[in-house]
């Protein structure tokens, strides 16, 4: 026998989902539709981390296409970001050495953030075009986020705050230390 339910005054069919209404998060998402767009090395904060000293600008490795660099917004300790140095801002543009050479130092990422701070899991991808999610669309990025049981908490949701334990430029001293002897 068919489920039957009151659809109330909204209608639509239920899914089994909660939802968490964050209508604050709509001045993010119209404020995002007049940002002017980065068109290269003298505006894009990614483009601009190549002419700076690794620390100051946060790379932990810099590879022959691409580049490892901590994320200034981390969701987690050591979440990581692999750039190619070409400002480009799809996957569909990348090259294959470009591609193959992300894959690649995302895998080390991965090795090294497990061995220096014993990850549990791993957020891995990338968001393509400001739609899609993109803080910076328009240079490609592939985020390697590490994961713990028990990281996500209410102070995001309730206190708009995100507890990091840990300094960026501590972050950034032992996976710079231990990319290379990382295997």
């Amino acid at each position: 026998m068919p489920e039957t339910f009151d659809s109330g005054p909204m209608g639509g069919a239920p899914d089994g989902f909660e939802r968490l209404w964050t209508p604050h998060r709509m001045a993010y998402i119209e404020q995002g539709k007049s940002r002017s767009t980065y068109e290269g090395t003298h505006d894009c904060p990614l483009c601009a981390k190549l002419d700076m000293p690794d620390r100051d600008a946060l790379v932990v490795h810099r590879g022959e296409a691409c580049y490892v660099v901590l994320n200034l917004y981390p969701y987690n300790p050591g979440h990581l970001m692999v750039c190619p140095y070409r400002h480009i801002g799809w996957y569909t543009d990348a090259t294959d050495v470009e591609r193959d050479e992300m894959g690649v130092l995302t895998q080390h990422a991965m090795r090294v953030l497990s061995s220096v701070s014993g990850t549990q899991g791993f957020n891995v991808g990338m968001n393509q075009g400001a739609i899609g999610g993109a803080g910076i669309s328009e240079h490609l990025h592939q985020h390697v986020v590490p994961r713990w049981m028990g990281d996500s908490n209410f102070m995001p949701i309730i206190g708009r705050t995100k507890a990091l334990p840990e300094l960026l430029d501590d972050t950034w001293a032992k996976l710079a230390r231990a990319w290379d002897e990382v295997g």
